[in-house]
């Protein structure tokens, strides 16, 4: 992990498209403010934890939907037939 020490006011770049700014400093917390491209994505970690949580469960439904509906679809035409 890279740390750094930065003042309100200051900011850190990331790759050429990403600057993050000290806002505020306050007793236990800081505020940042970040310039990013529209497609790239900031989240707080802990909604990134339930982002990727809720994307995994959807997977799961999905798998568990597909295998579902395979019951229903008719025999596959692959194998020979018996004439």
């Amino acid at each position: 992990m890279l740390t750094l020490t930065r003042s309100v006011g200051e900011s850190i770049r990331i790759g050429e498209d990403i600057e993050v700014y000290v806002v505020e400093v306050r007793g236990g917390t800081v505020r940042l403010g970040f310039k990013a491209p529209r497609e790239v994505t900031i989240h707080r970690e802990e909604v990134y934890k339930q982002i990727a949580e809720a994307r995994s469960l959807a997977a799961e439904v999905a798998a568990d939907a597909v295998g579902a509906l395979a019951a229903f679809a008719p025999a596959s035409e692959a194998s020979p037939s018996n004439k």
